[in-house]
């Protein structure tokens, strides 16, 4: 039979409900109130198929040594295609000795956007190809000029994309893309004279002679061998030494966007490319992304300086997981 319940004792359970609940749900309720979120910063897509595609033009024109009519078919369409970007186009025309004494002639390619901000990053690549494929695995072919799809193609190709979707865009920062020649006229690795600084003619001249007198930057970002198979990219030992922040800050970005199988957070050892000199004479603190391989003899990829430095060996993933962690970093800087 079942038990009858009386009235008080109905009205005590339903009291003793709602103050249950009332605890339970006490413990949801957080410490403190929750900070409003600020406004979502909008920050493009790279469209990696274009970025690919920048990279193929370049390598279409051949070997760009200094010098040749690859080289200088390659720097009207880099000018012109930065033209297409932006009205702020300067081309910085250079004479430097290389390794040998002989003199020759170099172009740095500058696109600039917003011009007038004060709060500017520098982002660049070298756009000239090696003259010597020394580290081929075939005598015959170590004084036979390379493509050079990923070592300096890729950078430019990623960098061109990135102007791209800022004129379609827009962004607040100012931003100023440079594309370095005579990076990669160092001397063999057969001679091996021991002269000082015979690599990175481009930036060196553009640091000592910037494209507008006094010209500043908040950081730099160099892009170099950024499109390679199965890339890794370390912390690189000069950018650490110059500029640790702007290096953790990129890297930590990386992270945050699923890249961390390209971005290993461990140190390598200090090279020298155009972020040393940016750093040493511009005093801009300046990284450098670039490929790094504790496998190789080298430390870079496996076909640097090699004639298979092709585009059968640049990875559109690679391309996508650079260019959206530095479009990451300069539309939320």
């Amino acid at each position: 039979m079942p038990r009858r319940v009386s009235i008080p004792a109905i009205l005590l359970i339903m009291i003793l409900s709602v103050l249950f609940s009332c605890k339970e749900k006490k413990r949801t309720v957080p410490d403190e109130p929750a900070t409003p979120a600020g406004p979502a910063v909008y920050v493009p897509s790279l469209n990696v198929d274009s970025a690919y595609a920048f990279v193929a033009q370049q390598t279409a024109f051949g070997p760009r040594v200094p010098g040749t009519r690859a080289h200088a078919e390659c720097a009207d369409w880099l000018e012109a295609t930065l033209q297409r970007f932006t009205a702020h186009v300067t081309v910085q025309n250079f004479a430097t000795r290389i390794w040998n004494d002989k003199v020759v002639n170099g172009k740095n390619i500058i696109g600039s956007f917003n011009p007038d901000a004060r709060k500017r990053i520098l982002l660049c690549a070298h756009w000239d190809s090696r003259a010597y494929a020394d580290h081929d695995p075939d005598p015959a072919n170590h004084n036979r000029p390379i493509d050079g799809a990923n070592d300096g193609a890729s950078g430019v190709g990623v960098l061109l994309e990135i102007a791209r979707l800022i004129q379609e865009h827009g962004i607040e920062t100012g931003i100023d893309i440079i594309f370095f020649d005579l990076e990669d006229y160092g001397e063999p690795q057969q001679v091996q004279t021991n002269k000082r600084d015979t690599w990175a003619l481009g930036s060196q001249y553009w640091a000592r002679t910037p494209h507008f007198p006094g010209y500043r930057a908040n950081f730099g970002i160099l892009l170099d061998m950024v499109g390679g198979e199965n890339a890794t990219f370390y912390l690189e030992g000069t950018s650490m030494a110059y500029a640790p922040e702007v290096m953790r800050k990129v890297w930590r970005t990386a992270h945050q966007l699923g890249y961390a199988s390209y971005f290993i957070m461990q140190e390598s050892n200090p090279i020298t490319d155009d972020h040393y000199y940016i750093n040493k004479i511009a005093n801009i603190p300046t990284i450098d992304i670039i490929q790094h391989d504790p496998m190789s003899k080298t430390g870079f990829f496996r076909y640097w300086h090699t004639m298979n430095d092709n585009l059968e060996h640049i990875d559109r993933n690679t391309l996508k997981a650079v260019g959206q962690t530095v479009l990451q970093v300069i539309y939320t800087y």
